[in-house]
């Protein structure tokens, strides 16, 4: 999901995130019923961790928007991780196509199985009627194409500790089957120590199995 980096959270944003909440916390399906927008897809809960829904996270503010949803800083106020910062990216399900589906389920499966030090880590996954949540690392760094506009040029030393890191997280995707597909700056994530984090894995492909992909994909400039 391409985003554009904007600020704050309008009472909008707060009133259907908690009325999301509120319906998880009193009876609702909780992405286990038979709801128009439903979506096959299973929570993840790590080892360790309580189910999550809408109701256990603080929002802060909107890190990015896109046209199926947006992107929050959250506050884990629950729980063993309570106090933990967290990208809460949200999807409403009524705006997703078939393909925009099938792409957000693509991306939770893939982040579910795939752990390495320089790709984005999915903690929590799951849904209410309305929306579907990624619970995502929070990186303080912003994006390589931010970096990049803001110093209009790396050093020649930057640009081999991008790649070195880059190249590690591509063959990691790779040894296990999977082709990522989206490749560009605005999707690599930077953390607070300046190490990468590889993200947005909609247009990945799994598995590998050595035959070839036809499909166009991709962000059209």
């Amino acid at each position: 999901m391409d985003l554009d980096l904007t600020v704050g959270i309008d009472g909008g944003d707060l009133s259907q995130l908690r009325g999301e909440a509120t319906y998880a916390g009193t009876g609702g399906n909780g992405g286990n019923g038979s709801d128009e927008h439903e979506i096959d897809i299973r929570d993840i809960i790590r080892e360790g961790h309580e189910k999550a829904d809408p109701s256990q996270f603080e929002l802060l503010k909107v890190l990015g928007e896109g046209s199926f949803g947006k992107v929050f800083l959250v506050r884990k106020i629950v729980g063993i991780d309570a106090g933990t910062l967290y990208a809460m990216k949200v999807l409403k399900k009524a705006t997703l196509k078939v393909k925009d589906r099938v792409r957000s389920t693509n991306e939770r499966n893939i982040l579910a199985d795939v752990g390495h030090a320089f790709i984005v880590k999915l903690h929590y996954a799951f849904q209410t009627p309305g929306k579907l949540y990624l619970i995502l690392d929070f990186l303080r760094g912003g994006d390589l194409f931010t970096r990049l506009s803001k110093e209009v040029m790396f050093t020649e030393e930057d640009v081999k500790f991008y790649l070195a890191e880059l190249a590690l997280a591509l063959n990691h995707l790779h040894s296990i089957g999977i082709i990522y597909r989206d490749l560009k700056p605005e999707n690599i994530l930077l953390d607070q120590f300046g190490h990468i984090a590889l993200t947005d894995f909609g247009l990945s492909k799994q598995p590998l199995d050595g035959s070839k992909t036809y499909s166009f994909c991709g962000t059209v400039e």
